[in-house]
């Protein structure tokens, strides 16, 4: 059980009546068409959603990792893909947030919380070769004067069909690996910029992924984030923030699979008992609630540690917040994919189909595993930091 504030409570009861009134009686039809739930991003943006990230001025809450998760995890717990789109465009707003001058904040914040229009943001790092090796990326960038020309494209982007704003990551010198890198925020009508091709995926469907094709897009100083060579460190302190939000996605769509193959397995009856009779059953039911409990208790504790340091990367490395963030995504994706399939086993037939939820539960929740960084890069940054103590 959380313990949480007054404010973050009050966070979690509206995103739970948003989620069930809103979003559940929707979930069947948008994994069914792809359709992207426009109606869901406004009723989103009206209940500041999109806004978590900005400063108080804007109607935020000052970039609290906190309150995102706690959103994120209750609208997860009906539907995976409208999750997704808040929880990318959050994303897409973190390298605003923690590198950003304050003429780009202004500028950027106030097209976020602009009345009558509704903006998305997409975080644009992975390219057709450079997933999990982000640092090789081609997507390059050439300076002439005052200008800069954005050359490339990128792959796989969520939200890339319907955002405005776009936070690119391209490099000006492939000799200096990470250090030749930088980040700019390009908007969708620049001329030269293309939207490619979008991807028919497993799951999170009605979430939008896709190319961003960039051909000789001029940019101005004003649309570098930072300086020249500070992209590679934007980028893996956005990541670091945004894992905590990606573990409580995944908690989201663990836990909404176990209600349903609770409720499911007190109902169903077979042999003359109910599911919920046999011991089988119960170890079953008991395994996922106690991992679903131990993933939520990971993401939570690294949400408040970063909240407590959220724009200080380098000392949240010295307490062990860079770890704690990894574990929380690895362990809480790698839970929901075991609790969902075994919703889909306490189901049986009737979990194989599309007639029941937890089969597109099992579907999305494969994504949590791989984006962000796949579980396996989640490893290799938890290992590494585990032996820091002991290199030079």
């Amino acid at each position: 059980m959380l313990n949480l504030s007054e404010k973050h409570g009050m966070i979690r009861m509206i995103a739970e009546k948003i989620a069930n009134e809103k979003v559940a009686p929707r979930a069947k039809e948008i994994d069914a068409t792809g359709a992207f739930p426009w109606d869901l991003v406004d009723i989103y943006k009206k209940q500041g959603f999109l806004y978590l990230m900005l400063p108080e001025r804007f109607g935020g809450l000052d970039g609290d990792i906190t309150s995102l998760c706690l959103v994120i995890e209750e609208l997860a717990k009906v539907s995976g893909a409208p999750s997704l789109i808040p929880l990318a465009h959050n994303v897409g707003l973190m390298p605003i947030m923690v590198s950003a001058n304050e003429e780009q904040k202004e500028y950027i914040y106030s097209k976020i919380a602009e009345p009558d229009k509704t903006y998305l943001v997409a975080f644009a790092l992975s390219e057709p070769d450079a997933g999990s090796d982000a640092s090789h990326m081609r997507t390059s960038v050439t300076k002439d004067g005052h200008y800069y020309y954005l050359n490339g494209k990128k792959s796989m982007i969520t939200n890339g069909a319907n955002a405005q704003i776009y936070i690119v990551f391209a490099n000006s010198n492939p000799k200096l690996r990470t250090r030749g890198i930088s980040a700019f925020y390009v908007e969708r009508d620049y001329p030269g910029v293309t939207i490619g091709k979008s991807e028919d995926k497993m799951g999170m469907i009605g979430s939008d992924m896709t190319e961003l094709i960039f051909d000789n897009v001029r940019l101005t100083k004003d649309n570098l984030l930072g300086k020249e060579g500070d992209g590679w460190d934007i980028a893996m302190s956005t990541l670091n923030l945004s894992r905590p939000a990606v573990g409580a996605q995944a908690v989201g769509i663990a836990q909404g699979a176990l209600d349903y193959a609770v409720e499911y397995a007190w109902k169903r009856v077979q042999f003359g008992q109910k599911l919920a009779d046999f011991e089988g059953i119960q170890f079953m039911v008991a395994d996922m609630a106690t991992q679903v409990e131990a993933a939520r208790a990971l993401v939570y504790d690294a949400a408040h540690l970063l909240d407590m340091k959220v724009y200080e990367r380098d000392k949240m490395s010295a307490i062990g917040v860079d770890k704690l963030s990894a574990m929380a995504k690895v362990f809480s994706a790698d839970v929901a994919m075991k609790v969902t399939t075994d919703a889909v086993q306490i189901l049986g037939g009737c979990g194989y189909t599309k007639e029941y939820p937890v089969e597109r539960m099992m579907r999305d929740a494969k994504a949590t595993q791989i984006y962000e960084g796949t579980n396996q890069i989640q490893r290799i940054v938890i290992a590494r930091d585990i032996f820091r103590k002991f290199m030079g």
